[in-house]
């Protein structure tokens, strides 16, 4: 089946398995390997991209689903060799420990400041977050890199 889609701002066809997610179109066909595979039960927020502004799981979707629709993955949030103010303050809030949960914690935050709520209170951050997890960090770093993102 052919499907075809904007990814990152780009149109993009590829030859897909009706039964594909879009997480695995993502990573193994078009060569975005920012969304990571974990959980494929949509729990634990490592595949998170958006498609036409909204926060999903790619592990959910059917790669079918997103024919036609505007995708975003971690590399498409900022120009390239430029950084999104979420992944800035990530880096300078020491957000990152094994770095396999962040890019999908970056679009969430970025999700919530870029289209919802840009001057978001801690609660509200947490609650946006609250689809992400990580086993190595205790979320403080990562809800002060929020926070230092929302005040850019």
């Amino acid at each position: 089946m052919l499907i075809e889609l904007t990814v990152n701002g780009e149109s993009r066809a590829a030859v897909i398995d009706p039964r594909a997610s879009l997480l695995t179109i993502l990573r193994e066909d078009l060569g975005l390997p920012g969304a990571k595979n974990a959980c494929e039960q949509g729990e634990c927020g490592s595949c998170s991209v958006q498609i036409d502004g909204q926060l999903v799981c790619a592990c959910l979707v059917l790669a079918a689903q997103a024919a036609g629709h505007e995708v975003v993955t971690v590399e498409g949030l900022a120009p390239v060799g430029h950084l999104h103010p979420v992944q800035e303050a990530f880096v300078e809030h020491g957000a990152v420990q094994c770095g396999y949960c962040t890019p999908g914690f970056v679009v969430a935050a970025a999700t919530l400041l870029d289209r919802r709520n840009s001057v978001p209170t801690e609660d509200e951050i947490r609650e946006a977050l609250s689809g992400n997890l990580c086993r190595c960090t205790g979320y403080g770093a990562i809800i002060n890199a929020v926070q230092a993102a929302a005040s850019r």
